[in-house]
């Protein structure tokens, strides 16, 4: 999948006329917007997905190797993965659309497609480090356990994200 960053680069020449027809420009910019918000959604819930397979196989290792002691914790961070993929597909729209009774402000806006992007980069390293869990020095419950705190960090980002969105940041 593309790395929505690298969206607003394939514009076509239609798309480069169009933006000097006054007024055009600033529905073609909130259609970047939707389009980049849809295509960051998707990247970071499939990284997310391939990620939690290394939960997935360290649990399967432990218990090949009769350590059942940690699975809990495992089955823990991988609900706690489940849980914040699904905030992450019904997260607000960070843009409004040309019918909506709710207007978002520009600046509004920015803060939010700033603070989107922010997201992606947390949840990418979130990411890297579910996919090393099976190689961690640390015994595998407190491993689990950090990630677990790591979860809960960007769920208060989505909570965070919200709030601004609602005026109440």
């Amino acid at each position: 999948m593309a790395d929505p960053r690298e969206h607003t680069k394939d514009r076509n020449v239609f798309e480069s006329i169009l933006r000097k027809i006054p007024g055009f420009k600033g529905y073609l910019e909130k259609e970047y917007r939707r389009d980049s918000d849809a295509l960051q959604r998707e990247w970071i819930t499939d990284r997310l997905q391939q990620a939690k397979r290394a939960i997935d196989a360290k649990s399967r290792e432990l218990a090949d190797a009769a350590e059942i002691d940690a699975l809990p914790m495992f089955d823990r961070l991988r609900g706690k993965v489940d849980k914040l993929i699904g905030r992450v597909q019904s997260a607000s729209r960070g843009y409004s659309g040309i019918f909506d009774l709710v207007r978002i402000d520009e600046a509004v806006l920015d803060r939010v497609y700033e603070f989107d992007a922010n997201l992606l980069e947390t949840c990418d390293a979130f990411a890297a480090e579910l996919e090393k869990i099976g190689d961690s020095d640390w015994p595998p419950a407190e491993a689990a356990r950090d990630l677990i705190g790591k979860t809960d960090k960007i769920e208060q980002l989505l909570d965070d994200r919200e709030k601004i969105l609602k005026g109440l940041d």
